[in-house]
């Protein structure tokens, strides 16, 4: 667990809510994962991409769990930029609902997008000189 002022900003923050249950009254993952994907594709966007489509989403390995009324961050680092394609890692923290200061590190995933045209055919990404240097 992490203290919340130790983090830096996410990409983006999710409130869990009930619809967002299993039968279980967790989270379900696949929520997470496609909250992971949102996140990553606006990183992705940072570095060039215009059009995504995601190409591949590395082993997600669940290490807590997420409940309802949790604050879930995703935060998102750079891994890679190609020539139509982006890598962006992932890590997703939920700030506790009894106690927003009781960080739970829930999970990390490294999502591959690749950059497409109208066509939805791959299409070189246009660097800003910002981000080549």
């Amino acid at each position: 667990m992490q203290h919340a002022s130790s983090i830096r900003e996410p990409a983006i923050r999710v409130l869990m809510m009930p619809r967002d249950t299993n039968p279980s009254g967790t989270i379900f993952g696949g929520v997470i994962l496609s909250y992971i994907d949102q996140a990553g594709a606006e990183e992705a966007k940072l570095h060039g991409a215009k059009r995504l489509l995601t190409v591949a989403m590395k082993s997600v390995e669940f290490h807590e769990p997420v409940f309802v009324g949790d604050l879930v961050s995703f935060f998102t680092e750079l891994v890679r930029v190609g020539r139509t394609s982006v890598t962006v890692r992932v890590k997703v923290r939920a700030a506790r609902y009894w106690d927003r200061d009781e960080i739970a590190d829930v999970t990390a995933a490294e999502i591959t997008y690749v950059n497409v045209g109208d066509d939805h055919r791959p299409m070189v990404i246009e660097r800003h000189s910002a981000q080549t240097a």
